[in-house]
């Protein structure tokens, strides 16, 4: 595949196409072993990103991948890089690429299936698996992969399996001796079962000779670029090495003497991880020792079987055309056979085929394949959705709203019995500031084995009541925001992994969505629904200081695919958008949500929204005069400001207008979508416009919009491109500060004055 991508596929750009040939070679006994043999069913698995080809050829040989595919790996419309669950099809169960990322992702899949058995959400047919994944001992350098071992430790994982391809070499450089030492201490702190594949059968067997012993610690002592080295020189060079070190050592000449320089250097090069017998004794002796999660760790060398086996620089190695004749003619592959799915291989087809058939991995999941099916789960209608009621002079947050809305779903009463059900949620470790408390009393912790609240049990006061069971349906992580997202991704994925659907919402502090945007991405990547709340935001957090305030996230939520972000001011708007957001969530063109919330209290206006403009991004609160010169347009907590401005404004500007933005996100998408149907009808305009632009289409030519939020002025400076308004838009760019709200707006012009001046110069030009 990777050789057909390269040197037989015509090359436009003069790019170079890549696939990582020495990284598939590395891998292949390991996936073999598992493909063919110890895989069930029922088994999910992250495959290590640079061996998708393998991955696909596994496929191709069950059957699941058409032959025609294969040609086209990195190419427009073909089989992508690394594994995508959007676009490469059902057989992949999480998407890698990311590096790190997929392998943490099992360790919270194990913990979703497990909430859904203990729910009896799931197919109670569907025995639980194991989630494995296939990892490149590179990729335990990320950081994600630590922070998922502890949260797994919390959570007392179980049925995961990590089989590291430990082929000792990097993109750059061969991996620092002995670091394995230290990586497999962590993981047997965290509980996990360690099982070291070194050597294969026939250097186990020289082993067990006389100076064999001697020869096993030569190859425990010999530093990884050493050894790297000799492996890409060839018997010779092993042959030159060994009898300068051990030439005197009793029975070590009886061992290499009788060997071919090719005999010696396949013997010195059967590692454990590219001997499929030693790899299914140790997986086998696994499955059948219970659940305890465990790590393999398989001595593998980096393009095994390659021209460049063990060279420092083979990462991106690629074999030439007169290397992939030899190659093929000692794999014996005739010219033309190479698609073949049997092609160099000695046992009649039809007992090839056979053994085939027979493999339990082979067997359907379910009827409708590997991609499980789930119904969605009925949302309360509008009139029933529960909404704050806010008594005269009351303000309420954001925030505060957001904790009421979901602490009344909580009740589980009437129409919201199916949908409280499903709804699961999660924090890392803010669930009380992020008001998620309510809730977690009504609807308790999650955890697998039942743990008394302490503190009620003693009769001592506190707010939460927090009992743990396996009933419970929040999540509580510690404060690694990219386990948050991690988990996420996991739970939006429940629907297609183990046909249950959940409806998950997780809340974090939202500065700190950067800290976690790695894995928010990969989570929208794979197409995993969830609900995030992100609060507080912004520099309305006042006293908090430049550390915990938010930027760049409203420009996040624009930017991100498969994520529709909003941003309501009201507790009315919230009521409907997170109605909507739970229904979006289930539907096959939906996504993922984004909330950016506030702490900021206002007080609530009486009054009867129309649910469409807040989904659509935007109303107007007071609509413009026809041919109106200017409109004040706000989004989020900085409202107070722009109402009071508006009122001043108009009474010079009586036409004005008054514009909520609830998500620039939603108006800028639907927006660019129109132009793309523009310019397919030849430049003729066809459909109904979008909704910004009817939202606009009142104002004269020419007049000005000025626009607040409290996150970046970007967020709103591309509305002037919609019908050639002029925009001033206000915003923060800077860090910010500690100190009360008057003051920071103040200061960072987000004030009525500040909005009044910018009116003056929009008007004045």
């Amino acid at each position: 595949m990777i050789h057909h991508a390269n040197h037989v596929r015509p090359n436009r750009d003069g790019l170079k196409v890549g696939g990582h040939q020495a990284s598939c070679a590395s891998v292949i006994s390991i996936m073999a072993a598992l493909y063919f043999e110890m895989l069930k069913p029922e088994d999910r698995l992250a495959v290590k990103p640079h061996a998708g080809p393998v991955f696909h050829a596994a496929n191709y040989l069950f059957g699941r991948q058409d032959r025609a595919k294969l040609e086209t790996l990195r190419q427009f419309g073909g089989i992508q890089p690394y594994p995508s669950r959007v676009k490469d099809g059902a057989e992949v169960d999480f998407s890698t690429g990311s590096v790190g990322l997929g392998v943490a992702l099992t360790s919270f899949g194990s913990l979703v299936q497990d909430y859904v058995k203990l729910h009896k959400l799931g197919r109670q047919e569907i025995p639980a698996g194991r989630h494995i994944a296939i990892v490149g001992d590179a990729e335990l350098d990320e950081g994600n992969i630590y922070e998922a071992l502890l949260e797994g430790w919390k959570h007392d994982i179980r049925n995961v399996w990590w089989v590291v391809d430990y082929n000792r070499q990097s993109l750059d450089s061969v991996v620092q001796d002995r670091l394995f030492g230290r990586i497999e201490g962590l993981f047997r702190d965290m509980g996990w079962n360690v099982v070291t594949l070194k050597y294969g059968r026939k250097l186990q067997a020289a082993f067990a000779r006389e100076g064999g012993e001697s020869l096993r610690r030569w190859i425990d002592d010999c530093p990884n670029s050493l050894y790297s080295a000799l492996t890409f020189q060839g018997g010779a060079a092993w042959r030159a090495a060994l009898l300068t070190d051990l030439g005197r050592e009793e029975g070590i000449r009886a061992i290499i003497d009788p060997l071919s320089d090719a005999e010696l250097g396949a013997l010195m090069t059967n590692l454990g991880g590219h001997d499929v017998a030693t790899l299914l004794e140790a997986f086998r002796a696994q499955d059948v020792a219970g659940d305890q999660p465990t790590c393999f760790i398989a001595y593998t060398i980096k393009g095994m079987g390659l021209p460049f086996a063990g060279h420092k620089d083979n990462h991106a190695g690629l074999m030439s055309k007169e290397q992939m004749a030899g190659f093929k003619a000692e794999m014996n592959i005739r010219d033309g056979h190479e698609w073949d799915r049997f092609e160099g291989l000695c046992l009649p087809e039809a007992r090839l085929q056979s053994f085939l058939d027979s493999v339990p991995f082979a067997r359907k999941l379910a009827p409708e394949g590997r991609r499980l099916a789930a119904p969605a789960v009925p949302v309360p209608g509008q009139a029933s959705f529960p909404r704050p009621r806010v008594p005269a002079g009351r303000k309420l947050s954001t925030q505060a709203a957001f904790g009421e809305v979901l602490a009344e779903l909580g009740r589980g009463q009437g129409e919201a019995a199916a949908i409280a059900q499903r709804i699961v949620t999660t924090s890392p470790d803010v669930t009380v500031s992020t008001n998620l408390g309510p809730w977690v009393n009504r609807r308790g912790v999650f955890d697998r084995h039942l743990k008394n609240d302490v503190f009620r049990d003693a009769k001592l006061a506190s707010a939460q009541r927090w009992g743990m069971s396996p009933e419970g349906q929040h999540i509580e992580l510690g404060i690694a925001e990219q386990n948050l997202f991690l988990l996420l991704s996991a739970l939006g994925l429940a629907h297609d992994l183990y046909g249950a659907r959940l409806l998950p919402v997780g809340t974090v502090y939202d500065p700190f969505v950067n800290r976690g945007l790695d894995a928010l991405i990969y989570a929208c990547y794979q197409d995993a629904r969830f609900m995030l709340v992100s609060t507080p935001s912004g520099l309305t957090l006042a006293p908090e200081g430049g550390q915990h305030q938010s930027v760049n996230t409203p420009l996040i939520g624009i930017a991100q695919d498969r994520l529709a972000s909003f941003e309501p001011a009201f507790a009315d708007e919230l009521a409907i958008l997170m109605r909507w957001g739970f229904e979006h969530m289930q539907k096959p063109e939906g996504s993922a949500v984004w909330l950016r919330l506030s702490t900021r209290g206002l007080e609530q206006p009486a009054r009867e929204l129309d649910p469409r403009g807040v989904i659509a991004g935007a109303h107007w609160l007071v609509p413009p005069a026809p041919g109106a010169r200017i409109a004040i347009a706000y989004q989020g907590p900085v409202a107070p400001e722009a109402m009071a401005a508006f009122e001043e404004l108009r009474g010079e500007e009586p036409g004005a207008g008054l514009l909520a933005i609830t998500s620039p996100d939603r108006l800028h998408a639907e927006w660019l979508a129109a132009r793309r149907k523009a310019r397919q009808g030849d430049g003729h305009r066809f459909g109904a416009p979008s909704h910004v632009e009817s939202l606009l289409a009142p104002m004269a030519p020419g007049s000005a919009l000025v626009t607040v939020l409290d996150g970046h002025p970007a967020a709103h400076a591309w509305l002037g491109a919609v019908r050639g308004q002029r925009v001033v838009p206000l915003g923060v760019d800077h860090f910010g500060q500690a100190g009360d709200i008057p003051d920071l707006y103040r200061e960072y012009g987000l004030d009525s004055d500040a909005i009044l001046d910018a009116c003056a110069q929009a008007l004045l030009g």
